[in-house]
């Protein structure tokens, strides 16, 4: 897989994170700073590194498995692993600014 195609493919990753939303919270996964890493091997193997808001977020399971589904359908991916991490631990300053502004918080 050449750079530019790899390239592409994670533009297409952070499009379909964005609209990957927590049921309770009106803001995207990417835009809250949840996705700490995007990697596509030369084979094809998409790995996402991600965080929860909290450990114990009762939205996991459906986070995980809605983003699963939509990355699952890019071109040229044969694969996908999310890995839900917890370091750094997660804080508000990681949400871009129109995610703070959606949420009152500045």
């Amino acid at each position: 897989m050449t750079p530019e195609e790899k390239l592409k493919i994670e533009e297409r990753v952070v499009e379909l994170l964005r609209t990957v939303f927590d049921p309770e919270i009106p803001v995207d996964i990417y835009s809250l700073g949840l996705i700490y890493k995007i990697d596509v091997t030369d084979e094809g193997v998409l790995n996402v590194d991600m965080t929860l808001t909290a450990p114990n977020c009762p939205a996991a399971d459906f986070l995980v498995e809605d983003a699963r589904l939509k990355l699952e359908t890019i071109e040229g991916i044969s694969s996908v692993n999310i890995n839900i991490v917890f370091e750094p631990e997660w804080n508000q300053d990681m949400m871009t600014e129109e995610a703070k502004l959606e949420l009152g918080l500045l």
